[in-house]
């Protein structure tokens, strides 16, 4: 089984809307790494972004849709900067557990951004599918090819593998929600997700 990659509307339309979409998500992620969620506002998006705010809202109809995509693809990033290499470790779920806690430095180090995606995705709803796909998608790409300790050859993942990403993706997410609701700290969340992946990952 392949996975195939997640495709979101930067894959679509003319390079200007590209770049337009690029320049509106970099907007994004600067007004949410200095201010969080409440500093994420369309208005000031579409003037940061130097887009009219009609054409902010003919890409994104809300702001939980623009930080969702925003989280996205940040997961994508993540999951191209991982297709590059091979990820260390001698069982499965010791190279899991390197992704994701490089994965949840990384994020914890940014906590306005984090917490502003976070909450995002915690917010949508059914008329966020799409760009909830696409998180969904990017996480499971992150976790198989850990599991593999590179990118799996044409067909050599499985129906087994891709479930068990997308219960290991779900159960890191929770644990992201944990510790930006302050239900855990880090080092407790660290700690959760050894747990899940020794149980999920058995060798």
């Amino acid at each position: 089984m392949t996975i195939a990659n997640p495709s979101t509307s930067d894959d679509l339309g003319s390079a200007a809307q590209r770049e337009r979409r690029k320049r509106i998500l970099d907007a994004t992620y600067d007004l949410a790494k200095s201010g969080g969620f409440d500093a994420v506002q369309m208005r000031a998006v579409a003037e940061q972004a130097d887009v009219a705010l009609g054409t902010l809202y003919r890409y994104f109809p809300s702001k939980i849709h623009l930080l969702v995509s925003a989280l996205g693809r940040q997961f994508e990033d993540a999951a191209a900067r991982l297709n590059e290499r091979e990820i260390p470790g001698d069982t499965q779920a010791e190279r899991v557990l390197y992704v994701l806690k490089r994965m949840a430095r990384g994020m914890q180090g940014d906590p306005k951004l984090t917490e502003a995606l976070t909450r995002a995705f915690m917010f949508a709803d059914s008329s966020v599918t799409n760009e909830i796909h696409v998180v969904g998608m990017a996480m499971t790409s992150i976790v198989t090819h850990a599991m593999h300790g590179g990118v799996p050859d044409e067909g050599a993942l499985t129906d087994e593998d891709v479930a068990i990403a997308r219960v290991i993706g779900d159960v890191w997410l929770s644990a992201l929600v944990a510790w930006v609701t302050g239900r855990s700290t880090a080092t407790e969340t660290a700690a959760h997700m050894e747990t899940a992946v020794g149980l999920i990952l058995r060798d």
